[in-house]
């Protein structure tokens, strides 16, 4: 049994094989990003002590940074009550988001229902 054997047994995958995963910066709480992650993107993430997710698009494993250069240091891996999505808390490298902002989650909805975006 290795180390990342009781996360993946916890972990509720869907159909697909693939657990929706929560990226959030572990010193100022900020939600960065959702990604997916496979059994196999958890023990990737695991061995290298950086976030690596399943890319759906691509069908393949993904390296948070591979081209980019911003990547997510691993802090610490939490598994949710029902055991059905995964918070990543990490150190992110420059910007999590592929359009270059800090977070993905740059767009607020106000109370009247119209989109700012920050």
């Amino acid at each position: 049994m290795t180390m990342e054997d009781p996360i993946i047994a916890a972990c509720k995958f869907n159909d697909a094989g693939l657990i929706p995963a929560i990226a959030q910066q572990f010193d100022n709480g900020k939600v960065l990003m959702l990604a997916w992650m496979s059994a196999e993107s958890i023990r990737e993430t695991l061995r290298t002590g950086q976030m690596c997710y399943f890319s759906r698009s691509r069908n393949q494993l993904w390296h948070k940074g591979e081209s980019s250069g911003h990547v997510q240091k691993l802090i610490e891996l939490r598994l949710d009550c029902d055991g059905d999505t995964i918070l990543a808390m990490i150190d992110q490298v420059g910007a999590a988001c592929h359009t270059g902002s800090y977070t993905c989650f740059f767009r607020h909805v106000a109370a009247h229902g119209g989109i700012v975006q920050t």
